[in-house]
């Protein structure tokens, strides 16, 4: 691998039309701008040395999400419509990159110091950890989700990975044996957690609500409004959180936690609770 100066790190925003719960999420508008794109100008923002790349899927339905890509000239790839892991690690080949970085497209209100954070402890650790994500365990709101993964190590993962959620998504194969893969976790600053009851992701129309709530809120004032931003906007308008808070801690692990031995049920949440 190149060192820290010259490595190649790649973002990868992995991005399909028909999403399962909220089809179409990244084409909704938002301040004027599709989702999507809103997304990539929060992920262009950090400052750290990085290419960012769509990944998308070779279905016909995404030929609309390149057209979007071209349109809005963003580097797209297109992989593997259910494994994740292949359309990462392929994603990882085609751009030459030393590491990529795992950032779904349910995260628009990514904010790009959470994002230069985490890179920061990649590179200052190189050699100490195979892995590092600020989400093992998690501690920021829900939708700061960012994994950092060397491409040998996304290599192993691709190569054995079998089980269908190691494919689907991308890095349980790694994060799940720390008997073999050292891996590195960057906690929130502010000493909190809330990473089960603030949700700043998008799976369901009430998230997409609240996401277009906040853009109105913040956007016209500052248009690259931060993490610290969104939590003070919170805290005078409480009824904002209220939008989406009956999908707090509602997350891909409780599918699988009989099978997931890093991952606590206190880390999901099994039942949606009602809207208040």
């Amino acid at each position: 691998m190149n060192n820290n100066k010259d490595q190649k790190i790649l973002v990868v925003i992995q991005a399909r039309k028909n999403s399962s719960r909220l089809p179409g999420k990244i084409f909704l508008p938002l301040s004027g701008k599709p989702l999507l794109y809103r997304m990539y100008e929060r992920v262009c923002a950090s400052v750290s040395d990085k290419q960012i790349v769509i990944a998308t899927t070779t279905d016909k339905s995404d030929d609309v999400t390149a057209d979007l890509c071209k349109e809005y000239d963003m580097n797209f790839f297109r992989g593997h419509p259910d494994d994740l892991l292949d359309r990462h690690y392929k994603a990882g080949i085609e751009y030459e990159a030393d590491a990529v970085i795992k950032i779904p497209s349910d995260c628009p209100l990514i904010c790009p110091d959470v994002i230069d954070n985490v890179i920061s402890f990649y590179k200052k650790n190189k050699n100490e950890f195979d892995f590092v994500s600020n989400l093992h365990p998690a501690t920021y709101p829900d939708g700061q989700d960012v994994e950092i993964i060397p491409m040998e190590i996304l290599k192993q993962a691709w190569t054995e990975a079998k089980k269908d959620f190691e494919r689907e998504h991308t890095t349980p194969f790694i994060w799940e044996r720390p008997e073999r893969f050292r891996t590195g976790n960057v906690e929130w600053e502010t000493g909190l957690d809330l990473s089960m009851s603030y949700r700043l992701t998008i799976d369901y129309p009430e998230d997409y609500e609240f996401i277009k709530r906040v853009y109105e809120e913040l956007y016209d004032e500052k248009k690259m409004f931060k993490l610290c931003d969104i939590m003070k906007l919170l805290d005078r308008k409480p009824e904002i959180k209220k939008i989406n808070e009956m999908y707090n801690g509602v997350n891909w692990y409780r599918n699988h936690l009989s099978e997931l031995k890093t991952v606590s049920q206190f880390q999901t949440s099994k039942v949606r609770r009602e809207k208040m």
